[in-house]
């Protein structure tokens, strides 16, 4: 048995595959471009990004299932009929919508998107973004005329163009705004809301099942990432936690079969999966810029490469009156403000460009260390968190974060978590299972204690919320 997990994320599209045997290995890799523009654009093309899925799939060879995971919240609109995209893909990261979503808010609006889909009103989410398509592409009106407008989300696009198959699964959708939680279906009254037309949409399926076929081999998962990357790391009962550092950092906490719902305190219930009747559901929290946070940084030529990011001779900036907030595309959770700025504070004329990216590396700890805190206040969070993604490579990161969180910090040799996951659940797909590649498994414990970090952290996010409206 052998199955491959395409994992089509932010920057770039891979495959694993995962062999009978348990050795599992990337087979092919390529990034694509991203495309930014005026008011936070942020976009994708379609067909670069389908070209890619093909050149994954055929590197990976003969399989017995496949899975496929993705973005989440990125969206796109097509051609019901020919699977033609007439539409960029608006990436999550995209907040061109903010107005859209503040003047909803002040309607009154966001009272019912917390009830049914458990999400607040944010541009990070699809809804609005759809609305947004069938306003601005003048195609979309004249394919709804005709009944041939799909709006959804990539993996739908990918699976009818792939498998002849519109469909979405209920992680995905539960990412939309659109999905009442509880039930796992299209609310109506969500729809009215957005003015997202309902018959539009892809049907919803369970995370695992039947997603058609590609050449012959069954497409039996598709997930969001995030989900995905929860499920590979071995989170299956309540409390158990993970974070994956990517372009955002993502953490997930398990709730099990309830709904926790928190909107008072910026935490989110989502779906985490669905195998047949049965659905387990997470806490999820994000932090907007993680790994592209390091990569702004870079472009500003403060150091010479990422390998002067890992070690740091100096005391913590933060310890030194430094402090850097990563709101480069706003606040997510527990804030959810679009208008906050990234910002550095407490520079003088002793700062140094070392000492700048130092702060910058520890504010993306501490922006997770706020998330993880609110989960914490809501679920028996295990003393363990499984930390995966580019950023668990650097020894200074881990160590920090390990004490911000005063928490242990497990990583893994093989931490290609997210296309596991995927894996794992393809498998299931055809009524297998799948172990864990061993692999070496590290322990970072906290050494400090990081509670005065997050104290002063917190002063500093309150001055860069805002900001930009104001």
């Amino acid at each position: 048995m052998a199955i491959v997990a395409i994992d089509q994320g932010t920057t770039s599209t891979r495959a694993l595959r995962v062999e009978d045997d348990g050795n599992a290995r990337i087979v092919h890799g390529i990034k694509h471009h991203q495309h930014l523009g005026a008011d936070g654009r942020v976009e994708h093309d379609p067909e670069e990004l389908i070209v890619h899925i093909r050149a994954c799939l055929a590197a990976a060879g003969k399989v017995d299932a496949i899975g496929i995971d993705n973005q989440g919240e990125s969206c796109l609109a097509w051609d019901a009929e020919t699977g033609r995209a007439i539409s960029p893909v608006i990436v999550w990261q995209d907040s061109r919508t903010a107005a859209k979503i503040e003047r909803l808010k002040a309607s009154g609006a966001e009272a019912e998107t917390l009830a049914r889909a458990g999400l607040p009103l944010d541009a990070y989410f699809s809804a609005a973004k759809l609305r947004w398509l069938l306003d601005h592409v003048p195609e979309a009106k004249d394919l709804l005329r005709q009944k041939r407008l799909r709006l959804g989300t990539t993996d739908a696009f990918f699976l009818q163009r792939l498998t002849g198959i519109c469909a979405t699964d209920s992680s995905t959708a539960s990412r939309t705004s659109l999905m009442n939680l509880a039930s796992c279906t299209w609310d109506p009254v969500l729809c009215e809301l957005f003015g997202v037309p309902i018959e539009t949409l892809p049907e919803i399926r369970s995370t695992v099942g039947d997603f058609g076929a590609i050449g012959g081999t069954p497409v039996t998962a598709s997930v969001v990432d995030q989900q995905a990357a929860l499920y590979g790391h071995g989170c299956r009962k309540a409390g158990d936690a993970k974070i994956t550092f990517g372009t955002g950092a993502f953490a997930l906490a398990v709730t099990g079969v309830e709904i926790l719902r928190r909107p008072d305190q910026g935490l989110l219930p989502t779906l985490a999966w669905q195998i047949g009747a049965e659905r387990v559901y997470a806490l999820d929290g994000g932090v907007y810029n993680a790994g592209s946070a390091i990569d702004w940084l870079l472009k500003l030529g403060l150091v010479p490469d990422i390998d002067a990011l890992n070690r740091f001779t100096a005391a913590p900036a933060i310890e030194r009156g430094l402090v850097f907030v990563p709101a480069l595309s706003g606040l997510a959770c527990p804030h959810w403000d679009r208008s906050a700025a990234g910002m550095w504070l407490g520079m003088g004329l002793e700062t140094s460009a070392v000492d700048l990216a130092q702060a910058v590396i520890e504010g993306i700890a501490l922006r997770t260390a706020e998330v993880i805190a609110a989960m914490a206040a809501n679920v028996a969070i295990g003393g363990r968190i499984s930390v995966d993604g580019g950023l668990t490579r650097n020894p200074y990161f881990l160590r920090f974060l390990a004490n911000a969180l005063g928490r242990d910090l497990v990583t893994r040799d093989f931490d290609e978590l997210t296309a596991f996951g995927c894996a794992a659940l393809a498998a299931q797909g055809i009524g297998r299972q799948l172990e864990l590649p061993r692999g070496g498994e590290a322990i970072i414990a906290p050494d400090r204690d990081g509670r005065i970090w997050c104290e002063r952290f917190a002063d500093a996010v309150s001055r860069a919320k805002v900001w930009r409206q104001t």
